[in-house]
């Protein structure tokens, strides 16, 4: 015992440990937890790894920036549990979440390009502009309907699922949409198109009020592909240290 890890022969945790900049506890926490297999005991009672555990370590951390915590560690109980299949599963389900992601992102740079296609004084021109508004800059539910060629009934689903949200006109009651409630429904109008569920355009537009509009949105993009490519490299290496512990346990 108390050898290192190039020897390949037993070693203890803070051998795991100070590889990787863990403490011996998390080490401890990995293999209660299944991540790790069981380790073996000395007489004393003292835990003694392999390199075994070592590539157990290697795969777990390295799944982990492109899977999540939860769902490698998921993976690494499967293995350990002999249970390769349900691994496999869980890889793939990881990797088509980040395809719909990529969808997602398609889904909203197309939508903002057809939006910047036609601004909104065009297409009041091409309409002859908006009918009864209430106010400068706001337009009552039928007109809105209208130029989107929905059903006022949409819109007002729409609103329950907080894709819009109009104030009410003080002396008539009547729904008044301003400058970002067309905006946003102008967005849903294209998401919904492309096929998208109002639960999953919700998160979409809440990003594009917290980010201030539409132009703010098209800047945090090109954060947004990054940090997709980020993970997709990622997963690449976990798939590499994974396979690697697949063999190292025969």
């Amino acid at each position: 015992m108390g050898q290192n890890l190039q020897t390949g022969e037993r070693l203890r945790p803070v051998d795991l440990a100070r590889g990787h900049g863990l403490s011996t506890q998390a080490v401890r926490n990995y293999e209660e937890a299944g991540i790790l297999p069981a380790a073996a005991r000395t007489l004393h009672g003292y835990r003694t790894y392999t390199s075994l555990h070592a590539a157990a370590l290697r795969a777990f951390l390295a799944l982990v920036p492109g899977h999540g915590h939860r769902t490698a560690a998921s993976i690494m109980r499967a293995v350990n549990e002999g249970v390769d299949e349900e691994a496999f599963r869980l890889l793939d389900e990881s990797h088509a979440q980040l395809l719909e992601d990529r969808r997602t992102l398609q889904a909203v740079e197309t939508a903002l390009r057809d939006l910047a296609t036609t601004t909104a004084p065009e297409r009041d021109a091409a309409a002859g502009g908006w009918a009864a508004r209430p106010a400068p800059g706001g337009t009552f539910i039928g007109p809105l309907a209208g130029r989107l060629g929905i059903r006022p009934a949409t819109l007002r689903k729409w609103e329950r699922a907080g894709l819009v949200r109009p104030r009410r006109d003080p002396h008539t009651g009547y729904r008044v949409y301003d400058e970002a409630d067309v905006r946003d429904a102008r967005l849903t109008h294209q998401l919904r198109r492309g096929g998208y569920l109002l639960e999953q355009i919700a998160p979409l537009i809440a990003q594009v009020r917290a980010a201030g509009g539409l132009e703010p949105l098209e800047a945090a993009l090109g954060d947004w592909h990054r940090r997709l490519s980020a993970r997709g490299r990622a997963m690449l290496t976990g798939a590499a240290e994974l396979e690697a512990y697949l063999r190292a346990r025969g």
